[in-house]
């Protein structure tokens, strides 16, 4: 199984996110992607953002 990520970095907000969640099981990450995007970006948790955050995953780990 390849490893996957998302990474805050990789998208544009006012207060610059540095935040980057990996996990082996893309449905786990998802979840916490979802979560993360919902208490500190203050999206609401809807199919679309599930859906956008599942297209914005990447494989492997996260750059330094």
């Amino acid at each position: 199984m390849v490893r996957k990520y998302i990474d805050c970095r990789e998208f544009p907000s006012e207060m610059n996110c540095s935040v980057a969640i990996s996990a082996d099981n893309e449905s786990e990450l998802v979840e916490a992607a979802v979560q993360h995007a919902v208490a500190v970006h203050g999206h609401k948790d809807s199919p679309e953002l599930r859906e956008q955050v599942k297209q914005s995953l990447k494989e492997g780990s996260p750059p330094n």
